[in-house]
């Protein structure tokens, strides 16, 4: 049996190395973001869940070669889970200096100046009719999407049938036959379609869009969001009412993963215009307050 097979064995607290429970953390960090199980994450990366579980609570001392797995597996560079990105160049360093310390409000600010200033597309005059709802799978975007888009007499999309469109086949299929990137890359896509067709339009965005940055950037770019947010509970009660508990129908944790799933995407969701709370609130009074909401928006750009 190798080293990394034997069985895990708990070390103390304070006998744990803070750079390995620090590369734990934001291993699984990136994994909440993305959604994924840490059963899903073992077996794509092809290590053994022990080992993963290892690694995530900092006693598990893995090898370069295990990382660079793990890093591939979540889609991300390997400096990014090592969390030495900003060290790469001087003026990565430089720019990191002036962001240090920050409130979240500044960040917000410079994240909006850099697009005006490298990219003139993000000073869309269109943005304000395009409204975009994000959130977690159950959060009401197709039902209270589809209710808005009526009501403003603007076009309905859901973004995951242009997705499928595009790929000509399900998005269960293009994660099973092509992975997780050409998802992604469809997705992103079908995101710069929707915003080149229309400059009215009410957009229900799959709940890890907010994984790829790239896309995210984009949707924030052109279209007004809302973050669509509820307790953790009346998600996985509003997708079982549905019939359908995927992701989670092979978890035994369903909870605990959903919890940690929203607490991973939760910094990306309030980077949204405006947040509504739906939880305990009956349809109608979700969709009242979204309306209310939003109308103002759309009379201004007209």
């Amino acid at each position: 049996m190798s080293d990394q097979d034997e069985p895990a064995t708990v070390a103390e607290p304070e006998l744990k190395n803070p750079l390995l429970v620090a590369l734990g953390d934001r291993v699984r960090n990136l994994r909440a973001q993305r959604g994924l199980t840490r059963k899903t994450l073992a077996t794509a990366a092809n290590v053994s869940e022990r080992h993963l579980a290892n690694l995530e609570y900092g006693i598990g001392n893995a090898s370069i070669l295990v990382l660079q797995q793990v890093a591939t597996a979540l889609q991300c560079s390997l400096a990014e889970m090592l969390g030495d990105v900003t060290t790469s160049s001087p003026e990565w360093l430089l720019i990191r200096e002036m962001l240090e310390r920050r409130s979240e409000a500044d960040l917000r600010r410079v994240r909006v100046a850099l697009g005006e200033l490298l990219d003139a597309s993000s000073k869309d005059a269109a943005r304000s009719g395009r409204i975009a709802l994000i959130g977690l799978r159950g959060a009401g975007k197709s039902t209270l999407g589809q209710m808005l888009a009526d009501d403003l007499d603007v076009p309905f999309v859901e973004l995951s049938r242009e997705i499928e469109k595009l790929a000509g086949c399900s998005v269960r299929e293009i994660h099973d036959l092509y992975g997780t990137n050409a998802y992604r890359r469809y997705e992103r896509r079908a995101m710069e379609e929707v915003v080149q067709i229309y400059s009215e339009v009410v957009i229900a965005t799959p709940g890890g869009l907010v994984s790829d940055p790239a896309t995210f950037n984009q949707l924030l770019a052109h279209c007004t969001t809302v973050w669509l947010q509820a307790a953790p509970e009346e998600h996985m009660g509003r997708v079982a009412a549905q019939g359908d508990t995927r992701p989670m129908a092979a978890s035994k944790e369903a909870m605990d993963d959903l919890r940690r799933i929203l607490s991973g995407r939760a910094a990306f969701y309030s980077k949204a215009d405006l947040t509504l709370d739906t939880t305990g609130e009956a349809l109608s009074q979700s969709f009242e307050r979204l309306r209310a909401t939003v109308r103002p928006l759309l009379n201004k750009h007209v």
